[in-house]
């Protein structure tokens, strides 16, 4: 950057006083002061947005060799997983071989069906109902059902007459 010391400052200034007259270096000066911050806000909006790209493009390299990590995992487990259950495969095939179930087809082919769903039968009035009642006024929970028009009167303060 220039290197501005105070008597440049002080030179500069007084060339622009003798030039310009009092009564314009004022404004001229708040001109300049605003153009040069507005300079400032520029330069810095740039400086943020260039790092801001250099940080996306080695957030993306990091990705790339992240998931790239990732497939080389996934592909050695399925391997794995392929090569154990054709081993595991294989050695039952051994194993029951010989064995048939009364009807003379093999033991092996059977497979039991899935369970079935069942809706798990969750009744959220039984467990209201379960919590006991000390709990439910400490927690300011309603145990008995008020009309709007009540809730009104009840909690209204005293001295205040209803509305006709």
């Amino acid at each position: 950057m220039i290197d501005f010391g105070f008597d440049k400052i002080a030179l500069i200034g007084g060339v622009a006083l003798v030039v310009l007259g009092p009564e314009k270096l004022p404004r001229v000066a708040r001109t300049m002061g605003a153009l040069f911050g507005k300079a400032q806000r520029y330069v810095a909006d740039v400086k943020a947005e260039v790092s801001r790209s250099i940080e996306l493009e080695e957030l993306k390299k990091m990705k790339s060799s992240f998931e790239d990590a990732a497939r080389d995992v996934q592909q050695t487990v399925r391997s794995e997983v392929d090569s154990a259950s054709s081993a595991f495969e294989s050695s039952w095939k051994d194993a029951t071989g010989g064995l048939t179930d009364g009807s003379g087809s093999a033991a092996a082919s059977w497979e039991p069906l899935p369970p079935s769903y069942r809706h798990p039968k969750k009744n959220w009035r039984l467990k209201r109902g379960s919590t006991p009642q000390w709990y439910k006024q400490r927690s300011g929970i309603r145990t008995k059902a008020q009309s709007g028009a009540a809730r009104v009167a009840r909690y209204r303060p005293p001295g205040m007459k209803p509305l006709p």
